[in-house]
């Protein structure tokens, strides 16, 4: 599935993740960079790719199923009045130039294909680890431009096209490895139910992988109009949403940005304490 030659990011010399550019995918699985394996400092995993349940969930990874039409998701596409079907509507993110590539920061160029190759959407990318101040844990941080070179570009989700339930998910994606349902928790919420569509300044999830180590993951990061997509039950995961509940319109020669800082921290921390983390990276942030 992989080159052998994936870029790896590290803190204070550990390897925390390694980021698969150019995977050699089928097609129905919506070829696109993505982080895999992350792990917190004590080598933990915190990502899954490839789980049979969901075989097009990537790790972490930049993900939209419908994109003027393309699927750059992976799987089924929500069809309005059917509902999930097989297509051949595959797109690909795929990687054109590198930048900068270093253990601390990678930055390259992508474009956002069609199934016939033309380009949706150009996008600039950066993706760094970055020790936390407390030496707890560290952050991915990811950075992005996204461009419509020549056409106005319609982003949708499965919501957008009819599916109930808020299923408004596609945008910043990081499929969890879990060994049991984690919890998922704002500073004013708690569970799958109460902080899905949610605009909450940070959300948090706190797992266990399948040897009992625990760990945490707090994200920040949502954009102007961008809801949280969470999910535990069926399976664990956390989304920046782009089109949760209505399809995101970028004009021909528009930008849209996007920075998303998430900490990586071994133990099972408590909302307050996960609320500390959060004020440290989007203070960083700034």
């Amino acid at each position: 599935m992989t080159s052998g030659d994936e870029p790896r990011l590290a803190v204070g010399g550990i390897e925390v993740a390694r980021y698969v550019v150019d995977p050699d995918l089928d097609p129905t699985h919506g070829p696109r960079p993505y982080l895999h394996p992350v792990r917190t400092l004590a080598g933990t995993v915190v990502t899954d790719a490839l789980p049979a349940d969901h075989v097009w969930h990537l790790g972490v990874s930049l993900a939209v199923q419908d994109v003027n039409g393309t699927n750059l998701w992976g799987g089924r596409t929500y069809v309005r009045g059917t509902g999930y079907t097989w297509r051949s509507d595959h797109g690909r993110i795929a990687h054109t130039a590198w930048e900068t590539r270093t253990p601390r920061r990678l930055a390259h160029r992508l474009e956002w294909r069609t199934p016939a190759g033309d380009v949706l959407l150009t996008e600039r990318r950066t993706v760094a680890a970055v020790a936390l101040p407390d030496r707890r844990g560290w952050a991915l941080d990811v950075a992005y431009t996204l461009t419509a070179p020549d056409r106005s570009v319609t982003i949708g989700s499965p919501a957008t096209n009819g599916r109930p339930g808020g299923a408004g998910y596609g945008g910043f994606f990081w499929r969890v490895a879990a060994g049991a349902p984690p919890r998922i928790f704002t500073a004013t919420s708690a569970g799958e139910a109460a902080v899905n569509g949610t605009a909450e300044p940070w959300v948090a999830l706190a797992g266990t992988d399948t040897g009992d180590a625990s760990y945490t993951l707090v994200f920040t990061g949502l954009g102007p109009g961008d809801r949280w997509f969470v999910r535990g039950a069926m399976y664990p995961g956390v989304c920046v949403a782009f089109a949760f509940d209505r399809p995101y319109v970028l004009a021909a020669g528009a930008e849209r940005r996007g920075r998303h800082r998430v900490a990586v921290v071994d133990g099972d921390l408590d909302p307050v304490a996960a609320g500390r983390i959060a004020a440290q990276l989007t203070g960083s942030a700034r």
